[in-house]
Formats: C-alpha cells, sequence, structure tokens
C-alpha cells in the first residue's frame, strides 16, 4: 500500500490542484485509483511512456466519467510541459464524450481552447472560446482568451467588441485597453493615410481616456504633418511635461517643430528640462548648448545635472567632453578616456525601459509588454537622485 500511495502522488497531486481551481469540492478518493488500468498508466507515466498512458486514461473514460477531472488535470499537466500535441488529444477525447456534464464539457472546451493557442491554432481556438460564450460558460475567461488572441492577430475592432462585453459582463471598465485599442486603429488608419478615420480614433481614445499620452503624442505627430508647427509643440511639450518615458519617442519631431516656427531651442529645451531627470532630453540640451555656447558651458550644465542625479548616459557624454577638453597637465584626457570606457561598457548592459507590472526590461518603449501583455505598462528606467553633492568633484 505505502508504494501505491507514492505511485498515486503525482496525479493525485494534479487533479487536486485542478478541482481546488475550478471550486470542484470534490475528495481525491472518488477517483477510480483501484482500476488497473488507473495503475498501468501511472506506471506508463512514471517510466516516460506518456502515450502509453493516454490510451488507457482515454479508455477509462469509457469506463467511469468520474475520471474526466483526472484527464483534465493530465491534459493541462502536458500543456504546461510543451507536450500541447498530447494535452489536445486528451482534452479532445473529453469534448467528445456525451455523458460529460455542461460544467466538465466547458472546462474540456476552454481546456482544449488553451491548446489549441499553445499550438498556434488560434482559428480553432477561437471557434471554441466563442462557443463558450454562447452557451454562456466560463464566459469571462472565454472572452479575455478571445481578446488575447485578437491582440495577437490584431484586430482592434474586435479587441474593442470583447472589451464591451467584458466590462458589461464584469462591470469593471477598462480605459487603458480600450483607449490603446483606438490608439492602434489610428496608426493603421494614418499608414493608409486616412487623416479623418485617424482622428475619429484619437477622438475616441480621449473620450475613454482623457490623459492619453499616446493619443497626444499621435496628434502631435499629424499636426507636424500637417505644417501646424505651433500646435504641434505644445502636443509634444505636453507629453514631456508627462515624464521621462516618453521624451525619446517625440523630442527629434519636438526640435524640428521649434525649428520650423524659429524659436530658440535651449530656451524650450532647458523649461522642460528643469527639475525632471530625463537622459535623452539632457543629452539633447547638451549638444545644442555645446554648439551655441560652447564646450565648457556645455561642461558644466551636464555637472550641475549629474550632481542632482546617478545619470549614466548623462555622465558617459560628460566624460566624452572632458576628455576632448583642454589638458594642461597631459593627465586629465587619460583618466576621464579610462572613466568613458568604463561608463560606456555599463550603459551598453543597462535597459532604458522596464515593464512595471512584470519586471521585464527591454531598449526601445513597448506600449503592450511583449511579456505580461499589459498596455501602458513599460515606462523609463529613470535615474535615481543624488543625496550631498559629491558629483561636483568632476569638474
Amino acid at each position: 500500500m505505502i508504494e501505491l500511495f507514492f505511485l498515486l502522488l503525482p496525479v493525485a497531486a494534479a487533479s487536486g490542484w485542478w478541482l481546488a481551481r475550478r471550486d470542484i469540492r470534490r475528495k481525491i478518493n472518488v477517483l477510480p485509483a483501484a482500476h488497473p488500468d488507473f495503475l498501468r498508466g501511472l506506471n506508463y507515466l512514471l517510466e516516460e511512456q506518456p502515450d502509453k498512458a493516454i490510451d488507457l486514461f482515454l479508455r477509462l473514460t469509457e469506463v467511469d466519467s468520474e475520471t474526466a477531472e483526472t484527464h483534465l488535470a493530465l491534459g493541462s499537466l502536458f500543456r504546461r510541459r510543451g507536450e500541447v500535441d498530447r494535452a489536445i488529444r486528451i482534452h479532445q477525447n473529453l469534448v467528445e464524450r456525451r455523458h460529460l456534464s455542461p460544467e466538465l464539457r466547458g472546462f474540456a472546451l476552454f481546456e482544449l481552447g488553451q491548446d489549441y493557442m499553445g499550438a498556434g491554432l488560434l482559428d480553432r481556438a477561437e471557434t471554441l472560446f466563442q462557443e463558450l460564450v454562447t452557451l454562456g460558460l466560463h464566459s469571462q475567461r472565454a472572452l479575455q482568451a478571445l481578446r488575447e488572441i485578437y491582440q495577437r492577430e490584431r484586430e482592434w475592432g474586435r479587441c474593442l467588441e470583447v472589451a464591451a462585453q467584458l466590462e458589461t459582463l464584469t462591470g469593471q471598465k477598462m480605459p487603458v485597453e480600450i483607449a490603446h485599442y483606438h490608439c492602434e486603429l489610428a496608426e493603421e488608419a494614418r499608414r493608409r493615410q486616412d487623416t479623418a478615420g485617424a482622428r475619429v480614433q484619437l477622438s475616441q481614445a480621449r473620450r475613454i481616456q482623457c490623459d492619453c499620452v499616446r493619443a497626444t503624442m499621435l496628434e502631435g505627430f499629424m499636426a507636424l504633418e500637417d505644417n501646424d508647427a505651433e500646435q504641434a509643440v505644445a502636443l509634444f511639450e505636453r507629453v514631456v511635461e508627462r515624464g521621462a518615458t516618453y521624451v525619446p519617442e517625440v523630442l527629434p519631431a519636438l526640435i524640428e517643430s521649434i525649428e520650423r516656427l524659429g524659436e530658440d531651442v535651449v530656451v524650450h529645451l532647458e523649461t522642460l528640462a528643469a527639475g525632471q531627470a530625463s537622459p535623452h532630453l539632457m543629452l539633447a540640451l547638451g549638444e545644442r548648448v555645446e554648439q551655441t555656447r560652447g564646450p565648457e558651458a556645455a561642461l558644466d550644465l551636464l555637472a550641475d545635472y549629474l550632481a542632482r542625479w546617478a545619470d549614466l548616459a548623462v555622465l558617459e557624454r560628460f566624460l566624452d567632453l572632458r576628455a576632448r577638453g583642454p589638458d594642461p597637465d597631459g593627465r586629465a584626457h587619460r583618466y576621464a578616456r579610462v572613466a568613458l570606457g568604463v561608463a560606456r561598457h555599463l550603459l551598453q548592459r543597462q535597459s532604458v525601459y522596464h515593464c512595471e507590472h512584470c519586471g521585464f526590461q527591454a531598449r526601445a518603449l513597448h506600449w503592450q509588454c511583449p511579456s505580461c501583455r499589459s498596455w501602458g505598462t513599460v515606462v523609463a528606467v529613470l535615474p535615481d537622485p543624488i543625496q550631498g553633492d559629491g558629483a561636483r568633484s568632476l569638474v
């Protein structure tokens, strides 16, 4: 009996997890553990012969419908191990069983849909999840899965439809996601040169999320394309004032807009950079100051910034300027070049963006996190403030 107990542990544990997850309050001892094929199937699993085990477990479904929960658990375990074909085989067999209760068949349909998604068979998965919604079984999870499918396929209009259904079903609003769907549709309209359609989508995004920074950015780009430099500057500066996360995306267009107006770029950038930790903004400002006021003025500007912020990108530019500056005793250049090499090495390994939800790191902005699929959670990695004035010793 002791040996039997240990043989049953893997599937019993999996089944227990499955039952708890779905609030099916059954006890493990209802599983037909005494059936010879059940034990033989367990032995096949332990001997790394999963296909033989599956054949036996599928035959058990014909013997006793109580084994359905065990098959659901086993199929889920196969999918998590990456053996999607085996998971599909198990779940398909369950779906075809007419004697299953609606609840269990709903579980099997949902798990089979997850299997198809794992295998990249999105059309089949979509059909199953739509069936679940129609039947009113596991509607919330099915709608969430449909939304994921439509996001993968970039069918933003259908994403909007599913999001509306989810809001109605759960009573929870989804302003961030819906605003981004409208922005995606606006991007598509811009690529088709459908300016009017893009403006309609951006208006919808603002209606859903009044402070949607992505919509503001797109409106700025469109204003610049329409040669409305004044409006473009106002919109881009509004984006920069929201924080350093979006500065790299709009800074070149902002500078171009200011130049089209014939205004002083340095004055605009100085106003925006005041009190803000923004590497890209400070680097652009430092370059302009160097061009208009000379290297020493740029060094002073960067040194004042570094006295407040531990910014590796700005430090790299500061050391580069210092290495090219005056060197009366012949040693300053050497020291600066050594430090510059270290700064560049560290800078190459530094992430520029990270997801506030899952911690995903990237060197480019993603509106939707590639890891956790959350919208609007990828933000810039900002430099830490420096306590005291130790950085002033650099000059």
